[in-house]
């Protein structure tokens, strides 16, 4: 069977920025792919490249067995994008219609209402819509040709917990192959079948979010301390990386047992202290470090 996006040894720059080097990936039938690295790791290049939004300067890109530009123009990919726009003064239905309407009705108007769970609010106007019902417009959007692949760029910002089960479940009843970016790495943890970690225009790492976490090795001590001192923290016993956000830190630690007895014993002040296996967050911190 073949591949629903192959992506071969594909390189990009824009001026003197490399944007992605040498990539390879590639994305099975009815897989569900989360994308994921830090700002400037290639993943926006990558998308629009899989979109025919722009053409690589060396490699090969297919997608759905042929270029981009043609798949898309056929109307078998959708896309949710965070630039994409809804028409102020018109409904839900309206604009919901027209998607249905540009794709040869391949799906009624009511089903694509239903998947996207807007049928309470097809007669509502877009500029009244909260920011979470408005991505699911543009999911029902997304959604009204029926394709086979579905290119989703931080579905779930403005989404509450609720709100965020369903649109995945959506997703799920979708029935497509997804390639996703987020920033809510328990969605990728929850959702993938694989993950695919961009650093530095580059892929540092692919497999499930389960192999991924396990890459990491050691690990995580999460705790809270006033005015953490990071310098202080990374020359601890068996530390390898430091993260503080406010005064929650997260070292990852290659011996957690002589890592906390320094800690209580050379710092102190700890308080709400956690010792676990390496999380998601931590793996990919830990494998696109070496790339920033």
């Amino acid at each position: 069977m073949k591949n629903t996006v192959s992506f071969t040894a594909v390189s990009k720059s824009y001026g003197r920025v490399r944007a992605l080097d040498d990539v390879t990936f590639h994305v099975a039938p009815g897989e569900t792919v989360a994308l994921l690295g830090p700002n400037g790791a290639g993943k926006s290049t990558a998308v629009d490249l899989m979109l025919g939004l722009a053409r690589p300067d060396a490699g090969e890109i297919t997608v759905l067995g042929t270029a981009p530009h043609r798949a898309v123009a056929q109307g078998r990919v959708g896309a949710m994008l965070q630039s994409g726009g809804l028409p102020a003064d018109s409904t839900v239905a309206e604009v919901v219609r027209l998607a249905v309407r540009l794709y040869g009705g391949r799906r009624s108007l009511a089903d694509v209402l239903e998947l996207a769970d807007l049928t309470g609010l097809a007669g509502r106007r877009c500029d009244a819509l909260s920011g979470g019902q408005a991505q699911r417009v543009r999911f029902a959007v997304a959604m009204a040709g029926r394709p086979e692949l579905l290119f989703l760029d931080e579905p779930t910002v403005a989404m509450d917990v609720e709100s965020r089960r369903a649109f995945w479940a959506a997703v799920r009843a979708g029935g497509t192959a997804t390639v996703f970016a987020t920033h809510y790495l328990d969605e990728a943890d929850a959702y993938a079948d694989r993950v695919i970690v961009l650093g530095g225009g580059a892929v540092v790492a692919t497999g499930s979010p389960s192999t991924i976490k396990a890459m990491a090795g050691g690990r995580t001590v999460r705790f809270v301390l006033d005015s953490p001192d990071t310098a202080r923290l990374l020359a601890l016993p068996g530390v390898t990386m430091v993260s503080v956000h406010g005064g929650t830190v997260t070292l990852m630690t290659d011996d957690a047992d002589r890592a906390v007895a320094a800690l209580y014993s050379s710092i102190g002040g700890v308080r709400d202290l956690e010792v676990s296996g390496a999380g998601l967050e931590e793996a990919l911190l830990q494998l696109t470090s070496a790339q920033r």
